[in-house]
């Protein structure tokens, strides 16, 4: 179990020397949702509305339950989500619809 003070000298997302799962070391295709991700953010990162260190602090806030149960690119997605809600660049409630608006595109593709 985490501490305050264990959290002080060690952020959520700082598991070293710490009993984890193994490391797998191989490579595997990526999904589309992770081929999609990683192009919105190299976007985001040319237009200059999200830049690396504003996405690992975004990361490394989420702390180590929900680091721990999401995986890299999700990761990713939700802390860009959360710089450009500070921003200002959209609001929850743009987020929400596209989101609304992307499950009801996908469940009519499933049907």
């Amino acid at each position: 179990m985490t501490t305050k003070s264990d959290m002080v000298v060690r952020p959520a997302h700082d598991l070293g020397g710490l009993p984890a799962g193994p490391v797998v070391r191989t490579d595997h295709e990526m999904t589309p949702f992770e081929k999609n991700c990683h192009a919105l953010l190299n976007v985001l990162a040319a237009h200059k509305l999200v830049n690396t260190e504003e996405k690992r602090r975004g990361v490394e806030d989420l702390g180590g339950q929900i680091i721990g149960e999401l995986t890299y690119y999700e990761r990713w997605a939700v802390s860009a989500s959360k710089v450009l809600i500070e921003k200002g660049v959209i609001t929850t409630q743009e987020l929400g619809a596209t989101m609304d608006a992307i499950r009801a595109r996908m469940a009519e593709t499933s049907s």
